[in-house]
C-alpha cells in the first residue's frame, strides 16, 4: 500500500531552516525564522542583491486541468529537485495554498509522492501568516470606505458606485451578493456589497506584483475604490488607507523560505488563483531567487492558456523577467479525458483517446512557442499509464516542434526528472528564446481581450453588452489604456464552457464583467460564469480533515 502525501511528508528528515539558507548564500543573520523549519528572507538582505547577475528562469505550466489530475507544483518541485541532483545551483518559486481549496476540492499546493515542499501541513495550512496580512489589510481599507461615507462623505463617493469588495480566504458562496450597515443609522448607509476569496483580491495582486516596500504603497494609493455621482473615481490614497494597509503588509512581504523532501531550498510567497486572478508567486520571490541561484523553476496557475499567458503578458511584461525555457506538465490520465474517456475508465489502455486528446496539449504548445519561449513536454508518468499510450504522446509533441520527457517523480524524487533537468539546462543554455508579450502595450483595451481570445483560446470572438464595452471606452479614456488584461474565465476549457474539453475553436468569448485593477496595473475581464468567490462542493475535503489522537493532522492532501 503506497503512502499518503501527508504521510510521506511526516517522514521527512528535514535540516534546520539556518542550513537550507546556507545553500543560498543567506547569512544567518538576514533570514527570520518562524520556527525550526520555515523562515522568512529578510528584505533588505534582498537589496543588498540588486547588483548580482541574475540566474535562468524557468516556467512550468500544464494542459488544461481535469479531474485526472496533471501535477504543476510536483513537477516544478521535481525538476528542482533534479536541476540540485545533477549539480545545479537552483532554487523554486511558488505560490503559497489558499485555505478554500485545501477544505474544498482541489486540496493544497505543496507537491504530492516524493516531490513535495515540507513542512507540508505548515505550508497549506496558516503557513506564516501571509494571506491573513492581505485580507485584513484589503478589509482596512473596506471598512474605510464605509466610514468616510457614515462620517459625512467629504469626497462625495457615490453608494450605487462602490466597486470594492470584501474578501475571506474560504469558498462561501453564500458571500457572494451581500446587504450590509443593517441595523439603524449607527451603522452606516445600507448598500449592496459581496465578498471575494482572498486570493482574487487586488491587494494580493499588488503584493505579488510589487517591487519594494515603497512601490507596494505607491500601488496601495491608486487603487479605485469607486466614483462620485459626477464619475469621478475616488482611491485609497484620498481615503489616508494605503499608510496602514502598508503597515499590515510589511513583515508578510519577505518571502517565505522552506525545504524540498531532498533539502533542497523553496521560496513559497503570494497565491493569487489563475483562473480569477494572474497566478503568479511574487516578483520579490522570484527576483530574489534569480539573485541567489543560477536555475529558478517556478510555476503559473491551472493551463498555460490561463496561468503561463498571464505570466508572460502581466508579471514578466511589469518586472522586466524573461523566461529562458517553458516545462508543459501532461498526464496520459488527463489527455484521455480530453480525447473523451470517463473518469472510471482511465485504467484501461486507450491510445485513441490519447491521440485525440493531444489536441490539447498541441494548442499549449503552439501558445507557449508564440510568446518565443522554447518549451519541453513532461509527461507526469502513472503506474497504469502504457508504453503505447507514451509513444502517442511523445509523436504529438515532436509534430510541434518539442520533446516529451517521461518523469516519475512522485514515487522516485530527483532520480526521476533526472532527464527532465539535463533536457531543460539544455534549452537554457541554448540561449534560444526570444521572449516578447503576444500584444503591445499600445493596442486597445478591447483588441488586446480580442488577441487573448483568438490567439490563445482559439475563439473566433469576443462579445459584450454595450455597458461593457461603454466600460472599455471610458477606462481607455481614463488613462488605463495601457494595462495589461487579467481574464477571469473557466480553468476547464479553453472556452468558456467547462465541458468542452480538447481543444475548441470558432466559439465566441463572452465578457460578464469588467473590473478596473488600478494598483495592481491591469484590468479583469470577467468572462462566462466564472466567479470570483468559489463554492464548496457537494462533499467538501473539510469533512475528511481532523486531528488524530496524537495531535496530528489528518485528512489533507
Amino acid at each position: 500500500m503506497s503512502l499518503s502525501d501527508i504521510e510521506i511528508a511526516r517522514q521527512a528528515t528535514m535540516q534546520p531552516i539556518g542550513d537550507i539558507a546556507h545553500k543560498l548564500g543567506i547569512p544567518e543573520d538576514s533570514i527570520l525564522p518562524y520556527g525550526r523549519t520555515k523562515a522568512k528572507i529578510d528584505l533588505h538582505y534582498i537589496d543588498s542583491l540588486k547588483d548580482r547577475d541574475e540566474g535562468k528562469l524557468i516556467l512550468v505550466t500544464a494542459i488544461t486541468p481535469t479531474p485526472a489530475g496533471e501535477g504543476k507544483t510536483t513537477t516544478s518541485v521535481g525538476l528542482h529537485d533534479g536541476l540540485c541532483r545533477i549539480g545545479k545551483k537552483s532554487v523554486v518559486c511558488l505560490r503559497e495554498p489558499s485555505l478554500g481549496p485545501c477544505f474544498g476540492m482541489k486540496g493544497g499546493a505543496a507537491g504530492g509522492g516524493y516531490a513535495q515542499v515540507v513542512p507540508m501541513e505548515e505550508i497549506n495550512l496558516h503557513f506564516t501568516g501571509d494571506f491573513h496580512a492581505i485580507g485584513t489589510a484589503h478589509n482596512l481599507l473596506s471598512a474605510m470606505v464605509d466610514n468616510h461615507i457614515h462620517w459625512g462623505n467629504a469626497l462625495g463617493l457615490d453608494a450605487r458606485r462602490i466597486s470594492w469588495r470584501r474578501v475571506v480566504d474560504m469558498n462561501d458562496r453564500a458571500l457572494r451578493g451581500i446587504v450590509n450597515s443593517l441595523g439603524g443609522v449607527g451603522n452606516g448607509f445600507p448598500r449592496e456589497d459581496g465578498f471575494d476569496i482572498t486570493v482574487a483580491s487586488e491587494v494580493m495582486a499588488i503584493f505579488c506584483l510589487s517591487r519594494d516596500l515603497d512601490d507596494l504603497q505607491e500601488r496601495l494609493s491608486r487603487i479605485v475604490v469607486g466614483h462620485t455621482r459626477e464619475r469621478e473615481p475616488i482611491t485609497a490614497a484620498q481615503l489616508d488607507a494605503p499608510g496602514a494597509m502598508a503597515v499590515l503588509l510589511k513583515d508578510a512581504m519577505a518571502p517565505n523560505l522552506v525545504q524540498t523532501l531532498e533539502n533542497n531550498p523553496a521560496i513559497i510567497h503570494g497565491g493569487p488563483f489563475a483562473n480569477i486572478a494572474h497566478g503568479c508567486n511574487s516578483v520579490i520571490a522570484t527576483k530574489a531567487g534569480l539573485k541567489m541561484a543560477d536555475y529558478v523553476v517556478t510555476e503559473a496557475g491551472f493551463g498555460a492558456d490561463l496561468g503561463a499567458e498571464k505570466f508572460f503578458d502581466i508579471k514578466c511584461r511589469m518586472a522586466g523577467l524573461k523566461p529562458e525555457a517553458t516545462v508543459i506538465v501532461a498526464t496520459v490520465r488527463a489527455l484521455k479525458m480530453h480525447g473523451g474517456v470517463g473518469k472510471d475508465d482511465l485504467g484501461k489502455e486507450n491510445v485513441a483517446a490519447v491521440k485525440a486528446g493531444c489536441n490539447n496539449l498541441a494548442r499549449h504548445i503552439r501558445n507557449v512557442k508564440s510568446f518565443g519561449v522554447p518549451a519541453v513536454v513532461a509527461i507526469n508518468r502513472f503506474t497504469a499509464d502504457t508504453d503505447a499510450e507514451i509513444v502517442a504522446v511523445r509523436e504529438t509533441a515532436a509534430e510541434y516542434g518539442a520533446q516529451a520527457i517521461e518523469c516519475t517523480h512522485w514515487a522516485n524524487g530527483s532520480a526521476g526528472t533526472e532527464e527532465l533537468a539535463n533536457h531543460v539546462v539544455g534549452l537554457v543554455e541554448s540561449g534560444t528564446s526570444q521572449f516578447a508579450p503576444i500584444y503591445d502595450d499600445d493596442l486597445p483595451l478591447w483588441e488586446k481581450m480580442k488577441t487573448i481570445a483568438t490567439s490563445i483560446y482559439g475563439a473566433d470572438d469576443i462579445i459584450a453588452d454595450q455597458k461593457v464595452r461603454n466600460q472599455f471606452e471610458a477606462l481607455e479614456k481614463g488613462g488605463y489604456g495601457r494595462f495589461p488584461i487579467c481574464v477571469a474565465k473557466t480553468q476547464y476549457s479553453f472556452s468558456t464552457d467547462p465541458n468542452k474539453k480538447g481543444a475548441p475553436s470558432g466559439h465566441v468569448v463572452p465578457i460578464r464583467e469588467v473590473r478596473l485593477s488600478a494598483g495592481a496595473g491591469f484590468l479583469v475581464v470577467i468572462c462566462g460564469e466564472i466567479m470570483t468567490m468559489p463554492g464548496l462542493p457537494r462533499v467538501p475535503a473539510a469533512n475528511s480533515i481532523r486531528i488524530d489522537d496524537q495531535g496530528r493532522v489528518e485528512g489533507l492532501f
